[in-house]
């Protein structure tokens, strides 16, 4: 990790690595915890495997949809990685995307109280990542992690 350019997140999420990887896979578990509450996701396209697309779409009526997120799988490593950028968009094309271009790398590991999650995001130059931090990257990835951490952890208390 290169401070200058990255930013980066962890967390202990309270399920096996199984549960958060489905969390992250499956469309309709994606789609309950991937833009921050009270907005609503709707996945266009969750093809999880290298070039693989991720394409989602934003609400904050639950009614009218909007584009959100148009990226491209870089690696995919079963129950332990993922990567994605949204420097190339689904369909393989260059993109300039809003407000930063950025490649973000989640890592998952065993943990004694279940995942170890780690989230690295990197970006092309120091004024990408610091306009990326000033617009709330810590709140924004934050919450989206925590919401990740309620879907997964209710599927192991059920």
């Amino acid at each position: 990790m290169n401070p200058d350019l990255d930013l980066k997140m962890e967390r202990v999420i309270r399920a096996p690595r199984a549960v958060v990887w489905r969390a992250w896979t499956d469309p309709a578990r994606f789609a309950r915890w991937w833009v921050p509450a009270p907005a609503v996701c709707r996945v266009e396209r969750l093809d999880v495997r290298p070039g693989g697309a991720i394409v989602t779409q934003l609400s904050d009526d639950g009614v009218r949809f909007g584009p959100h997120l148009d990226a491209t799988f870089l690696v995919v490593d079963q129950l332990e990685r993922l990567v994605y950028t949204n420097a190339i968009d689904s369909a393989w094309r260059p993109a300039s995307p809003a407000p930063v271009a950025m490649t973000a790398e989640i890592s998952l590991a065993d943990h004694p109280d279940g995942t170890d999650y780690q989230i690295i995001v990197r970006h092309g130059d120091p004024a990408a990542r610091a306009l990326h931090e000033e617009l709330g990257f810590a709140d924004g990835w934050g919450s989206v992690t925590k919401q990740l951490a309620d879907v997964a952890e209710s599927e192991v208390t059920r």
